[in-house]
């Protein structure tokens, strides 16, 4: 979990990181999941800071091909 991360989102993370391993359920990524899961509800709540001014999906350059004509 990220700093600044309330002692009650600690306890949500540790809850869901178990519940998925004592399920099978996203094996090898439960750390991950559980911490994306809780830290989108901080966001959606205003706990986590947000920076401003960066996309969730930065725009990809574009590769153009030439044809080659003979």
């Amino acid at each position: 979990m990220p700093k600044g991360a309330s002692p009650k989102r600690e306890h949500e993370y540790k809850e869901l990181e178990h519940k998925f391993k004592e399920e099978g359920r996203y094996p090898g990524r439960e750390e991950e999941v559980a911490a994306r899961i809780v830290n989108k509800q901080r966001a959606e709540t205003g706990e986590a800071e947000t920076t401003h001014g960066h996309s969730r999906h930065p725009a990809r350059r574009r590769v153009t091909r030439r044809s080659s004509s003979s």
